[in-house]
């Protein structure tokens, strides 16, 4: 709804009431990122403990697979005494070299099996060096989350306090708002908020750059209030 071009407002008072409302907006703006700066930060967190279990169960796996190797081999090695318990028992040369190829095979199995061991239980060792790594990581992140949050949330007081005090000086300057326009004031900074008020810049509306007429601007000098043609903003002096 458009204004009357009649109606008198003071410049400096729309000057006010703009500069309080990009207060609050900047204000309201820092509440809103230190939630975000905190949980970025548990994300990191959570992240790295990720990373972590990752870790201990690669160490796990590799743990499992060495042992399983382990147990086969024991297992081959019990086999190989059974066999050559038997070769004293062997009925027939036939019999007996039979005994004697299956215990060197045997024995060629785990012997490669025992490089696959000793390569295992070396990987396992850097496994668990990445697992201290980790562990390490997690640590600092969760400490340097600690001191973030910290930070923040004193700041936020801080912050808060601030939009408290503007706020309250937006509520006081708005009670000096001309009666017959404080309906439409209160609809566009609802709407609109710090975008409802605009300065004059360069002979053009600051909010959207419309070039104004010279007559529209020497009715501002006049006091009159202007709303801007373009996007409707209430235009005052700088």
């Amino acid at each position: 709804m458009a204004v009357d071009k009649n109606t008198k407002f003071d410049g400096a008072l729309l000057r006010r009431l703009h500069s309080l409302h990009l207060q609050v907006n900047d204000l309201e703006s820092q509440l809103a990122r230190g939630p975000r700066q905190i949980k970025a930060g548990e994300a990191i967190v959570d992240q790295c403990k990720a990373q972590v279990q990752k870790a201990r169960d690669d160490v796990k796996s590799a743990t499992m697979i060495c042992d399983e190797k382990q147990l086969q081999l024991k297992s081959r090695e019990d086999h190989i005494e059974d066999l050559k318990a038997k070769l004293n028992t062997a009925s027939s040369n036939k019999e007996f070299n039979l005994l004697k190829e299956q215990i060197a095979a045997d024995q060629q199995a785990n012997s490669v099996q025992s490089d696959e061991i000793f390569e295992g239980l070396e990987r396992i060792d850097v496994l668990n060096e990445a697992v201290t790594e980790a562990e390490k990581e997690l640590e600092e992140k969760i400490k340097e989350q600690q001191e973030r949050t910290e930070q923040v949330e004193s700041r936020l007081k801080v912050v808060q306090n601030d939009l408290d005090h503007v706020r309250d000086e937006l509520v006081a300057s708005e009670k000096q708002i001309p009666a017959s326009v404080k309906a439409e004031y209160t609809r566009l900074t609802a709407s609109r908020r710090d975008e409802a008020l605009a300065p004059i810049e360069d002979d053009s509306c600051g909010g959207c750059n419309q070039i104004l007429t010279t007559q529209m601007i020497d009715r501002i000098r006049l006091g009159f209030l202007i709303e801007c043609p373009a996007c409707a903003a209430w235009l005052y002096q700088k």
